[in-house]
């Protein structure tokens, strides 16, 4: 599975892309006309969603890209668009549906990290993908789920306190720093044992850890992210978060730490 996720960021950041959704490569079969017909599953509140909205396209929005791809299991979509990095980890040979597949990759994008609007966590989180950028462990980290080659490289950054309110403090004095996800392979999911691993989360027990606090996953609907910031249900949105114009005008966003793509999914057979 994470040869093959490898493969798949490798031809995305060398910005080999698939043609617009106007239409596909010969071997895959279908037609614009096809596609503006077909009904595609997407994630409510995310970049999929804007994209479909972008394209136009007749779509089911649904809790989780998880659940897209059920829907198109079970026939109730036609398509779902996803991130790329989850579809390396879930469709094709190996993974939870085999008998899918990827074909046009609608945008291309980066993630990030959104805190409450103005907190300094977002400081924080930057200086620690500073420092772990520099001495490896990110990367260790990002090789553990397959995602080294989508990381994007981090700079020198220092921790700016704000001078009131400060974010940090309060999280430090409650002893709890809480991360809101959905599950989303490579990203955040739950191993064997029902505790959360993926890059996102080791990342984020990371900070929990030099933060001196403990850790508590919290799943989210994506559609109310903002909301739960607000009024400090959360501490932080931490999984594979697209920065687009409405993220970082609603949250204070850390650096950007990996590319990635919407892709549209769509059975092989």
């Amino acid at each position: 599975m994470k040869k093959k996720l490898v493969v798949m960021l490798a031809v995305l950041t060398a910005g080999l892309t698939f043609a617009g959704c106007g239409g596909k490569d010969a071997d895959q079969g279908g037609s614009a006309a096809d596609e503006t017909k077909m009904t595609y599953a997407v994630e409510a509140g995310s970049a999929g969603e804007a994209a479909a909205k972008e394209k136009d396209f007749k779509y089911n929005a649904v809790s989780s890209q998880a659940d897209a791809l059920m829907e198109v299991s079970s026939g109730t979509s036609d398509a779902a668009i996803i991130d790329l990095l989850m579809a390396g980890a879930m469709i094709g040979e190996g993974t939870s549906y085999p008998d899918m597949k990827h074909t046009d990759e609608l945008t291309t994008e980066e993630y990030g990290v959104g805190c409450r609007k103005g907190s300094d966590l977002a400081s924080y989180i930057n200086a620690v993908f500073s420092e772990t950028y520099a001495d490896g462990s990110m990367k260790e980290i990002a090789e553990k789920y397959g995602v080294q080659d989508a990381l994007v490289e981090q700079g020198e950054s220092e921790y700016k306190a704000a001078e009131k309110d400060s974010d940090v403090a309060y999280i430090q004095d409650k002893g709890t720093l809480v991360v809101g996800i959905t599950e989303f392979e490579p990203m955040d999911y739950k191993d064997d044992n029902g505790d959360w691993i993926g890059f996102d989360a080791d990342m984020a027990k990371l900070v929990a850890e030099k933060l001196g606090v403990k850790i508590q996953f919290v799943e989210i609907d994506w559609d109310t992210k903002i909301m739960e910031l607000e009024s400090k249900n959360l501490d932080v949105v931490w999984n594979g978060m697209t920065l687009t114009d409405e993220v970082t005008s609603a949250m204070e966003c850390t650096n950007a730490y990996c590319n990635n793509a919407q892709v549209v999914v769509v059975p092989s057979k």
